[in-house]
């Protein structure tokens, strides 16, 4: 039996190191007690030489109070605000978490919550060597950051990327990191689910889910399938007490490697848009557009010239797959789109009047047009103290407004200032100031240099438009 044992071993690791295809078409669950047995050493000897530690440092500002402000009763007479206007002290706050080295000459990728506002980082391999790291590229959107340091001319162990669209709920994979700051720790799971949406973790929901323990510590290390290639970066679990539940999420290899790339070329990272605005597909919707199930994005709005303008897509269309990926929702709609190489194309299955057709779309990235014109406002009139900018589908984007693709946004206001008094808020998008249209920055700051005393503005704010008047 021990011998059977060993044979199926080496047998499980050349496959393991053969090509994907030949690892997807080989796959079976363990047929004997003596298979249930056999080590992952191998892949963990492959792998986490490439696992590391992030150590990181940021300032953090915190005001002196005395604990009696903490006290209800102490509050009701002084006021929640009260003691709170001393000067502020700065602390050092330290934080820990884990990263994976994806290229010999010294490329990271961590979470962006790992090092966000650091003012130091420091990386710790897993042979204990120690390095200074610089912060190449920072997505917050996506909870990404990619590090560099400078091993000084010799080749890093590093993990090669796998094809997160291949793997299936059931696979096997393995987390390493680093929980609790206890040192480098593997567990095994497998993959619980695919393409998890909802999870509101980050702008781009769209997670592998795994069973494979996560703890705090873990986030930004690896998830690695039994090949020894690199499925996603470990970045958040569902729990009630802050330990592991069974409950984990990883960033897809597909979205990490586009920030990556972005990174190995020095350029502002850009991705591909749809140009589309629309809905998920719920079950009531579904009958009444003659499908059987719920699933895909109905198009509600589209921008014109657009990619999904240039597709030929039409208001009313659903969209149902890209390049051969099920679209379930919005989220997983952003995610096909935002992983696409920009400057390519991608088969879009739809379904317009009762049956299924296919379209090409190109992908590109959400233009600047108009430039920005970040503008701050001063002056005898109600929108002083705020900061507007040009609307276009890039900032949309940025700001996480994907249908606001013209007009000038409210993206700052100074506190204390008549816009802050006014109750004006950052994201309110100015439509008319006595009753004359908002095209851009430069028109609005014309208008509001009129000297007058009494101001009507129109705004919309979260989809629904306001009309305020104002004396001054």
């Amino acid at each position: 039996m021990r011998r059977i044992a060993q044979i199926s071993w080496f047998a499980l690791v050349a496959l393991a190191s053969a090509a994907p295809s030949a690892w997807a078409q080989e796959k079976q669950v363990p047929s004997s007690a003596g298979e249930i047995t056999l080590s992952f050493a191998p892949v963990v000897k492959k792998v986490a030489p490439a696992v590391v530690n992030i150590f990181s440092k940021r300032v953090v500002k915190q005001r002196q109070v005395s604990p009696l402000f903490s006290d209800p009763f102490f509050r009701r007479f002084f006021g929640d605000n009260f003691g709170l206007q001393g000067v502020p002290r700065e602390r050092m706050e330290n934080s820990l978490g884990s990263g994976v080295i994806v290229s010999g000459d010294g490329l990271i990728v961590t979470n962006h919550h790992v090092i966000g506002d650091a003012t130091e980082i420091r990386v710790v391999l897993a042979d204990r060597r120690e390095f200074s790291a610089e912060l190449v590229l920072d997505d917050e959107d996506t909870d990404l950051a990619v590090l560099r340091i400078d091993p000084s001319g010799q080749a890093l162990p590093h993990v090669e990327f796998r094809d997160s669209d291949e793997v299936e709920v059931g696979d096997l994979v393995l987390a390493i990191g680093n929980p609790f700051g206890v040192g480098q720790t593997v567990t095994s799971g497998i993959v619980s689910a695919t393409a998890r949406t909802q999870v509101g973790i980050s702008d781009f929901s769209f997670f592998i889910q795994t069973d494979a323990a996560i703890n705090p510590g873990n986030s930004g290390g690896a998830l690695v399938t039994l090949d020894g290639r690199l499925l996603g970066i470990n970045t958040a679990i569902f729990s009630r007490s802050g330990g592991s539940v069974g409950i984990g999420f990883a960033i897809p290899a597909n979205m990490v490697r586009t920030v990556v790339a972005s990174a190995q070329q020095g350029v502002t990272l850009r991705r591909a848009w749809s140009g589309l605005v629309g809905q998920s597909l719920t079950q009531d919707l579904a009958e009444g557009f003659g499908l059987d199930r719920p699933g895909g994005v109905i198009v509600n709005k589209i921008f014109p010239g657009g990619p999904a303008d240039q597709a030929g897509i039409e208001s009313g269309d659903i969209v149902l797959a890209i390049d051969g990926q099920a679209v379930q929702d919005l989220d997983s709609l952003r995610f096909r789109i935002a992983t696409g190489e920009l400057g390519g194309r991608v088969k879009t299955t739809l379904w317009r009047g009762r049956r299924h057709m296919e379209v090409v779309m190109p992908l590109d990235p959400p233009p600047e047009t108009p430039a920005r014109q970040v503008t701050r406002l001063d002056g005898r009139h109600p929108l002083s103290g705020s900061i507007v900018a040009n609307l276009s589908p890039a900032l949309a984007e940025e700001l996480d407004m994907p249908d606001a693709w013209q007009g000038v946004i409210i993206t700052q206001i100074k506190r204390g200032s008549p816009a802050h008094r006014l109750r004006f808020q950052p994201g309110d998008i100015l439509l008319a100031v006595n009753q004359t249209k908002v095209e851009d920055v430069t028109a609005l700051v014309a208008t509001l240099e009129r000297p007058l005393n009494r101001w009507r503005l129109s705004f919309a704010r979260n989809g629904r438009v306001r009309h305020v008047e104002f004396s001054t």
